[in-house]
């Protein structure tokens, strides 16, 4: 084998992530929200940035108008020029009614269940003794209501007698919600049933010793081991699930999401659908006009002031550009969703058709990891009710008689309202719902009803079954 040196010439293209193309691809995935926050912490950091405001007083705005009119094109012109940054279009400013603050914008905080404990508590007790007491165990009740701390500990850490810290948690387990203070689900329950009266020895004893039986659905194994008929066992099981097992339920927990913005609104108007991008969240971005007069008349300035003005300059208008170019691709993409789904917008989930990144990135002309990223962590509202859009990329299943694909989600609907028109006497098996669908032309397998069924949150035929 012979080795030696030489030269020569390649031609390759490969493609290189600049900080600016991890910019846009990063904005391009963000939610509304996220972006919001992204903006805003742009703006604290590049000082030529500031927020478009829709009126301005005339006095302020005239002596600039000269400026403003030319300055986009001719700074964009020069970036072009220099081949830092693509020729670059302002779009025009859309005009909206200023929001004005408002007391109706801002609401109380909703209590947590600790604060709604302590208020309890001081209208209960008033021993400072025993309230010392019972802020140490409203202190150890978790978010879900329940007491995780033993008796014994609070015996060696506050050196009360167990009597006192034992009436005090009775006081407390006397509290709104029901329940709550409970050492474990048993307790829980048992407290709740004592306060509405209805604790009897045979529903202590269905509770205390076949609660796994109860969540199986094993009554005749219930009835079998207490000598109880199956009918009085179901009545027992029927009062127990409306027994609400997570006492802090509806009270509100630290950093917790109450609501969901959507990105995209569709909605429909003059019998044709419309695209609003949900972004009024994000500010308006423009560039300081003062910043604007000092790199016009850069000659009178520092070099390193102009370098500096110019470094940011260009990144701003990159983030301008992002902003911009997510919003249309954003819009691109819901549209061709739209075009496809309409019957799933006028008749509802029944009618979902199967969709995947592949159709829409061909329809779009875009690649699909940007249509990926374009709907990751958005939520778009409908006139069926609010989506995350990835709900509408699902599989589906051949229908036979149609001719055509059904989504897994029409399915999970279909699903639904056989098994809610069932006999509870005699409920339909995973095997009799798979041979019904098969009737109507839809290719399904038993074992995809019965992944399809636990993914809508519907049990099994024996712990739907009812007895007489």
């Amino acid at each position: 084998m012979r080795l030696s040196y030489g030269m020569k010439l390649e031609q390759t293209q490969k493609l290189i992530m600049t900080p600016e193309l991890r910019q846009a691809i990063m904005v391009l995935q963000m939610s509304a929200m996220d972006l919001a926050q992204y903006v805003e912490n742009a703006m604290q950091e590049n000082p030529l940035l500031e927020v478009k405001e829709e009126e301005k007083e005339a006095e302020e705005t005239e002596p600039l108008k000269e400026e403003k009119d030319d300055f986009a094109e001719e700074w964009c012109d020069y970036l072009a020029e220099c081949g830092q940054i693509e020729r670059f279009f302002d779009r025009s400013a859309e005009h909206q009614e200023k929001e004005r603050y408002n007391l109706e914008h801002f609401v109380a905080q909703v209590p947590s269940l600790q604060d709604h404990l302590y208020f309890q508590l001081g209208l209960n007790l008033s021993d400072p003794k025993q309230i010392a007491i019972g802020e140490f165990l409203i202190g150890n009740i978790n978010d879900r209501g329940y007491l995780i701390i033993g008796l014994d500990e609070v015996q060696k850490i506050s050196g009360c007698s167990m009597q006192e810290i034992e009436g005090v948690l009775r006081v407390i387990q006397s509290f709104d919600p029901p329940g709550v203070g409970a050492r474990n689900l048993q307790e829980c329950l048992l407290i709740q049933l004592e306060q509405q009266s209805k604790r009897t020895p045979v529903i202590e004893k269905i509770i205390r010793h076949f609660l796994d039986d109860l969540a199986n659905g094993n009554l005749l194994k219930i009835a079998a081991s207490t000598g109880l008929t199956v009918q009085l066992v179901q009545h027992e099981v029927d009062l127990i699930k409306s027994l609400e097992p997570i006492p802090g339920r509806n009270f509100s927990r630290p950093g917790e999401n109450r609501y969901i913005s959507p990105d995209v609104v569709v909605e429909k108007v003059n019998g044709e659908y419309v695209i609003l991008v949900n972004d009024i969240a994000v500010p308006r971005l423009m560039i300081n006009r003062h910043y604007q007069l000092m790199i016009k008349h850069k000659n009178s300035c520092d070099p390193g002031t102009v370098e500096f003005i110019q470094n940011k300059m260009k990144s701003a208008l990159w983030l301008i550009r992002s902003i911009e170019q997510r919003r249309m691709t954003l819009c691109r993409v819901v549209q061709c969703i739209v075009d496809r789904q309409l019957e799933f917008l006028e008749k509802g989930v029944k009618y979902l058709k199967p969709l995947n990144l592949k159709q829409i990135a061909e329809t779009a002309e875009l690649h699909e990891s940007t249509v990926s990223r374009a709907t990751a962590n958005k939520y778009i509202q409908t006139p069926q009710g609010l989506f995350e859009i990835k709900f509408f990329f699902n599989s589906g299943v051949e229908n036979v008689a149609a001719g055509e694909m059904v989504a897994a989600e029409s399915i999970k609907h279909v699903l639904k309202e056989m098994i809610s028109g069932e006999d509870p006497y005699e409920p339909f098996s995973d095997q009799q719902l798979c041979e019904q669908l098969q009737a109507k032309g839809v290719n399904i397998a038993r074992r995809t009803i019965a992944k399809y069924r636990k993914e809508i949150g519907v049990p099994s035929m024996r712990q739907r079954k009812r007895y007489r």
